[in-house]
């Protein structure tokens, strides 16, 4: 790759050093931007950076590329992180402060796909259709005869954690089903109707199905524990859209092997990798898994690189940024 400087151009300069992007979003970066695509080399990350990166002012960093102070060091140049996700975990927000550089995220390019797999995920654990395609798949119909009786998502009552853009639209697809929402955010919104519990633990209490939409940070870790899923109940079912690590996933797959809550339905594990899925998951019916796929659809990735093309845009116009993500 040649250095920036031997690159007569008139376009901005972008750091892009994640996996290559969707073949159908990477000519919209391509046409306004510089790429410096590190993916691309077969250097470490660290030398490649060093020969290419001395003035690059911003850079794309997906949910898997640390942003870190190590990373930091090697850009110092940088005054602009856009992340292709929603949540910001994969940032050190406090270093970026410390070092004048913004971030922005995508906003809310990603709540309404998200929602849908919230929502589609719940009725498949209780209507069992996953399982019920299994049923006839393996030839079980013609054996065993009727298949057993699932359980109707209308009236439940739907605790709905975090309820920021995905959560609002999550509630308002359940409304529509007939559901009972109410929820647990950092604090009561005033503007919301639906009832406020303080703590997680109280919302399982008082639920049929929690719906976990909240960021992943050090107060979330782990919020969901073995304390929340026996306030759950025998007849609850968690679905989890937002971080894997929301939830201890030992206590939840004892809970799920014993018959200690109804079912799950999970688009995301503690190591989205998967080899690193529970094995014990596979053999149960009242589980439904997703490979981290709530926003994989073109409609939310078109939306996203246009989010992020603003942001980038506006920062090279010295323009205020369209979704800053605030440092602590």
């Amino acid at each position: 790759m040649e250095e920036l400087q031997s690159q007569p151009d008139d376009r901005p300069q972008l750091l892009l050093i994640v996996k290559t992007l969707p073949t159908n979003l990477s000519p919209l970066f391509d046409q306004k931007f510089r790429l410096v695509k590190a993916w691309e080399s077969e250097l470490p990350l660290d030398q490649f950076l060093k020969i290419n990166a001395s003035s690059v002012r911003a850079m794309i960093a997906s949910h898997a590329t640390s942003v870190n102070a190590d990373l930091l060091q090697l850009l110092p140049a940088l005054r602009l992180v856009v992340t292709s996700s929603a949540g910001v975990n994969q940032v050190d927000l406090a270093e970026c402060r410390r070092r004048g550089v913004s971030v922005a995220n995508v906003g809310n390019a990603y709540s309404e796909d998200v929602a849908d797999m919230a929502v589609g995920l719940l009725i498949d654990v209780l209507r069992k259709v996953s399982a019920s395609d299994r049923y006839i798949r393996h030839g079980f119909w013609k054996v065993k005869g009727d298949f057993p009786l699932a359980h109707k998502l209308g009236g439940k009552r739907v605790g709905i954690v975090g309820l920021g853009s995905i959560g609002c639209e999550v509630g308002k697809r359940l409304e529509a089903f007939g559901c009972t929402i109410s929820y647990n955010s950092r604090s009561k919104k005033p503007s919301i109707t639906y009832p406020f519990y303080s703590n997680v633990k109280e919302l399982a209490e008082n639920n049929d199905v929690i719906i976990l939409c909240c960021s992943l940070t050090d107060e979330t870790h782990h919020m969901v524990n073995k304390e929340v899923l026996s306030a759950l109940g025998k007849e609850g079912v968690i679905v989890n859209v937002g971080r894997g690590a929301l939830i201890d996933e030992k206590e939840l797959v004892r809970c799920l092997v014993g018959e200690d809550i109804r079912g799950a339905g999970l688009d995301v594990f503690e190591n989205d990798i998967a080899s690193n899925v529970p094995d014990e998951l596979f053999q149960l019916d009242n589980v439904v898994l997703s490979p981290h796929a709530a926003v994989l659809t073109p409609e939310s990735f078109e939306k996203a690189a246009s989010v992020m093309i603003a942001n980038l845009e506006a920062f090279f116009l010295n323009k205020p940024l369209l979704t800053p993500v605030s440092n602590p």
